[in-house]
């Protein structure tokens, strides 16, 4: 059968890539075209959009990249009509993938919706259109089943959450080698995870540096994001004590001690990776006022809303300052606090499910269109 798939992130890339292993192996005779990466594009198919040239971040880059976005609604519509396909999995990526769906359900497609928009913490009013245009959804988040069945009627899967496959499928670097390919030495690691867009990075960078003298027996290292080229890094990578690994997060989190870390995706994988963290957010002021009052919730993390407890410390807006930053950091490199986090962490790992949520959803995926 034939499989279009939709993913615009870098996470999406990684989620898409593994359903499709699992679909090879539920479908043998599987054909795909997609919108992903690099990771999407070594199962096989065609790559029709790199997920590099849709990263438009913020309502005026949104606006001055107007005409392309349109151009790859219009490319997309196109090639889905082309490659007539039995199924079109969205993954994530709302703003595009829901608008994609609208017309996709007008036209008769099948549309399958993996890995469910954030709409319990905002734009609540996307469930309409949910209702509407997608025939499957395949949540990761325990609470989204009850929120989507219980609150808005909308029968979905809970499959697990993928990046626990993720993660036990990635092969890590020998520790010894990784160390001597990126010239670290032998100090205890803290591990920098700033965001994966230029102009987040460099905020977040700004304040997490500016902890680095206070902690001269660890060594701080930047985990470089696959969206973005690794000379974007040499800038904060002058100070002593600060190293740079490009692409090689999970690498980076097997070995470190601790993290600071910047709000999304990636408190989970530092998390099941049950390494210590604290997890920061800084945005545009005007931003998050308004946002503060849209989003009706008590925690940013995705490791405390699935606990619905503070488990990790979050440093938000001007909670996130040197001072704060350090105070924190000492806590979390403490013994004994980490030992708590652990405990927690493991209960953390049970409530997302265990393993299998690329299996389970390819599983369903081709059963629902098998002829």
């Amino acid at each position: 059968m034939k499989y279009y798939l939709l993913a615009g992130e870098a996470s999406g890339d990684l989620h898409g890539s593994n359903l499709m292993k699992s679909l090879k192996k539920e479908d043998p005779e599987a054909v795909f075209q997609f919108w992903g990466g690099d990771l999407m594009q070594d199962q096989g198919g065609t790559l029709v959009k790199h997920y590099k040239e849709l990263a438009f971040m913020g309502f005026a880059e949104v606006l001055k990249n107007i005409f392309s976005i349109l151009k790859n609604f219009s490319l997309c519509k196109k090639d889905i009509v082309r490659f007539n396909p039995d199924v079109i999995v969205f993954i994530d990526y709302p703003g595009f993938n829901l608008r994609m769906a609208s017309w996709a359900k007008a036209q008769g497609y099948r549309t399958h919706y993996y890995i469910s928009p954030q709409i319990w913490a905002w734009k609540e009013g996307r469930i309409k259109t949910i209702k509407r245009n997608v025939d499957e959804m395949y949540v990761i988040l325990p609470f989204e089943k009850e929120f989507y069945e219980e609150k808005h009627n909308y029968p979905v899967h809970f499959v697990g959450h993928p990046l626990i496959d993720a993660i036990n499928q990635h092969e890590l670097t020998d520790p010894k080698q990784f160390r001597e390919e990126n010239n670290l030495d032998d100090r205890p690691i803290i591990a920098l995870l700033p965001g994966s867009r230029k102009q987040e990075v460099t905020k977040m960078l700004t304040i997490m540096l500016s902890v680095v003298r206070f902690f001269p027996e660890y060594q701080f290292v930047i985990a470089g994001a696959p969206s973005l080229d690794a000379s974007f890094y040499e800038q904060f990578v002058k100070e002593k004590g600060v190293y740079m690994v490009d692409n090689k997060t999970y690498d980076l989190l097997s070995l470190s001690n601790a993290a600071l870390v910047t709000s999304g995706t990636a408190t989970l994988e530092t998390a099941l990776f049950k390494v210590p963290e604290v997890v920061c957010y800084k945005g545009n002021s005007i931003s998050y006022q308004i946002a503060k009052r849209i989003i009706d919730l008590d925690f940013i993390s995705l490791v405390n809303l699935i606990m619905n407890k503070k488990v990790v410390t979050e440093l938000i807006q001007a909670d996130f300052n040197t001072s704060r930053l350090k105070e924190e950091l000492e806590i979390i490199v403490d013994d004994y606090k980490r030992a708590v986090m652990f405990l927690d962490y493991y209960d953390l790992e049970k409530a997302l499910g265990g393993k299998g949520a690329s299996d389970k959803t390819a599983n369903l995926i081709v059963e629902s269109i098998r002829p």
